[in-house]
């Protein structure tokens, strides 16, 4: 059988010996290249048709090549599962200018999460009254001046979770979460306290009356505390905190006025409470093996602080 020779270009580098393939055939045995049982061969000819360059020979074998770490030359990098928005419970006795601090992240992007329910602990303070134009539910929790009650601990464990509840977050929220709920939602309850607990913390010092408390210690320093809840007033694990100096003529309002400027402004133009639920949002809260909580840095997860 005749067979017409194919001249094959050297490159700079290396030579090619000439390949025989018959008039008839598109390929012809290779005797001197061995392959693995299964190749693919495949010939592409220039436009004069008789000369072929080493580059456009492209063998594949069908079985996966893997490198000597053992990872394919041609593996592809498999999709991240997209992460669930998460649905968020906010506590609240009064404003609620926390509480709006983190709606409004929710629909700026800045918190993977949605408010799905405002529990309250009057049905008339203002960050129940923001819910509700706001077409958020609000739930009254505990009970009312009259005495009735709307809801037991038990009923708003069932009624939190027929909303799907992850999180809940206490936006100054005055009364003891009860345990039942503690219980409900482990590792899974935030509050934010204007003091660096565990210094003045504890039933009774709330709002102004903690400033009160640190201006007249002589403590140089404050600032707010992201914490988890337990059973007891501001005794759980700490998140996150700031610090602000306590200047030597500082009055409770000037203080207070220094600490929500670190809650909704603190450094790298975040805001404390905010940069923490986005965190808890997005998984990247870490427990070390001592129980302390950390954050992942979202650039950097080896990043923990």
């Amino acid at each position: 059988m005749e067979t017409q020779a194919v001249a094959l270009r050297p490159s700079l580098h290396s030579s090619v010996p000439c390949i025989q393939i018959p008039e008839n055939h598109l390929v012809s045995v290779l005797p001197k290249i061995r392959t693995p049982t299964r190749l693919s061969l495949r010939i592409h000819y220039s436009s004069s048709h008789t000369l072929l360059s080493k580059r456009n020979i492209q063998c594949r074998n069908s079985v996966e090549i893997m490198d000597r770490q053992g990872v394919s030359d041609v593996e592809e990098e498999k999709p991240k599962p997209k992460l669930r928005r998460k649905n968020l419970a906010v506590f609240v006795s009064g404003g609620g200018s926390n509480f709006r601090s983190i709606y409004e992240a929710t629909l700026n992007g800045s918190v993977h999460g949605d408010v799905v329910v405002l529990v309250a602990s009057k049905h008339d303070c203002g960050g129940a009254e923001y819910a509700r134009d706001k077409g958020i539910p609000v739930v009254v929790f505990p009970r009312r001046k009259d005495g009735q009650d709307v809801l037991s601990a038990e009923d708003l464990v069932i009624t939190l979770r027929s909303y799907k509840v992850d999180f809940i977050l206490l936006a100054g929220y005055l009364k003891l979460i009860p345990v039942q709920l503690v219980q409900a939602y482990p590792k899974s309850i935030l509050n934010i306290h204007p003091s660096l607990l565990p210094a003045f913390g504890g039933k009774g010092y709330y709002g102004m009356k903690v400033h009160k408390a640190v201006i007249a210690s002589g403590a140089r320093y404050s600032g707010p505390t992201i914490h988890y809840v337990d059973e007891q007033y501001d005794t759980g694990r700490i998140l996150a905190q700031r610090v602000v100096p306590v200047l030597a003529n500082d009055t409770a309002e000037e203080l207070a006025a220094r600490v929500l400027h670190e809650v909704f402004h603190s450094y790298w133009e975040h805001k404390l409470y905010i940069e923490v639920v986005a965190a808890l949002c997005e998984e990247r809260i870490t427990w070390r093996e001592d129980g302390v909580p950390l954050i992942r840095s979202k650039e950097d997860p080896n990043d923990l602080f």
